[in-house]
């Protein structure tokens, strides 16, 4: 909406200037930069922008305190596709793991490499 009244303040200018010459042009100029001026003055100073503004913040954090039942070794299998970020279920429960690089494809085997600051890593099971 910002941007379309600006294109239109100055498609107004701009008109002034080929209708009314350019004296009238320059005052409604003058005039259309003074009111925008203005405007932007007192809509800071009232605080206006403030109800715009995002004053929540996300202090949370993926799989906090909730990996301390899992241990490295334990097996599972991948809900969704981990490229390499996904979701495995480990004892009934959906954890969101990481590869190593790998891209597994959902239903896939997987064992738990390591657990590092509540971050599970992952890689294919292999049968042999």
């Amino acid at each position: 909406v910002g941007i379309i009244g600006v294109i239109f303040a100055g498609a107004g200018v701009i008109i002034s200037y080929r209708h009314y010459g350019s004296e009238a042009g320059f005052y409604i100029l003058v005039g259309t930069s003074a009111l925008a001026a203005l405007a932007l003055f007192f809509s800071f100073r009232s605080g206006a922008w403030l109800r715009f503004a995002n004053k929540s913040a996300i202090d949370s954090k993926v799989n906090e305190g909730i990996t301390a039942s899992l241990q490295e070794g334990e097996e599972g299998i991948t809900l969704s596709t981990l490229k390499p970020f996904g979701k495995a279920q480990f004892k009934n429960a959906e954890y969101e793991v990481r590869t190593l690089g790998d891209f597994l494809d959902v239903g896939t085997k997987v064992k738990i490499v390591s657990i590092r600051s509540n971050q599970i890593i992952v890689k294919p099971l292999i049968k042999q």
